[in-house]
């Protein structure tokens, strides 16, 4: 098998080493397993302002240099909730939610171990570790996505699970 067949992978496609998917998953595609890996993004001063001000939260550690730069981690940390926000996204990155989730229904665990500062390059891992058809609904069966951020030198700073309706292919 030369380079090029190894890197496609059942459930994400590796182009030059970068992930890449972009088809989107339905209920009847997911297996309890499945692997996906997010693109890179490197987090900006921007994003920590851009935060504070849709959600208001506007506490010195997160906003302001100087104060930080005495504080326990020695400069600007990003707020938690932006650390799982920034997930969400990179799980949208990988393209497989792409108009086939219904719901994000919530989590039964986050940790967040290790800050993440400006300058920091976050890319995630995620895998399904639950799935559930449900009496309930026929259009949409329960997904349980695992998932692990880590910054650029693999220090993980996210993990957590997060619950999902995926549409079914037919209902």
């Amino acid at each position: 098998m030369d380079d090029q067949s190894a890197n496609l992978l059942v459930g994400k496609l590796r182009i030059g080493g970068m992930p890449y998917s972009y088809e989107p998953h339905y209920f009847e595609d997911l297996s309890v397993g499945d692997e996906f890996e997010s693109a890179g993004r490197t987090i900006t001063e921007t994003d920590f302002a851009m935060h504070s001000m849709f959600s208001g939260d506007w506490t010195e550690l997160h906003t302001n240099r100087e104060y930080s730069e005495d504080g326990p981690f020695g400069e600007w940390i990003a707020h938690g909730p932006m650390t799982f926000v920034v997930t969400t996204g990179l799980f949208q990155r990988t393209g497989i939610v792409e108009r086939t989730v219904v719901a994000f229904l919530g989590m039964n665990y986050m940790d967040l171990e290790n800050p993440v500062t400006i300058g920091d390059t976050l890319s995630a891992t995620f895998e399904v570790t639950e799935k559930n058809a449900l009496e309930s609904r026929d259009d949409a069966g329960l997904v349980v996505v695992d998932a692990h951020t880590t910054t650029q030198d693999g220090t993980e700073v996210f993990a957590g699970d997060m619950k999902f309706l995926f549409k079914r292919r037919e209902s």
